[in-house]
């Protein structure tokens, strides 16, 4: 049997292993984060982007190097 990546990620269609592992993983994430919002994927995509955002913008921009000017 041959599942294609949208027969994998069909709801109808999922296989019960692949979910399973889905469920336990998004446990995982929401724990790690302190994510307590909706279960639903969009709003837990939203908030680890929004994450992301905050902590990548907290790195210092790196100094350009000053050219040496000519006499």
């Amino acid at each position: 049997m041959s599942n294609s990546g949208a027969d994998l990620y069909d709801p109808q269609t999922m296989p019960a292993e692949l979910r399973k592992a889905h469920q336990a993983n998004d446990r995982a994430v929401d724990a790690a984060y302190a994510y307590k919002g909706d279960k639903a994927d969009a709003p837990r995509v939203a908030f680890l982007f929004s994450l992301y955002q905050r902590l990548t913008s907290l790195l210092p921009v790196p100094r350009r190097e000053r050219r040496a000017q000519p006499d």
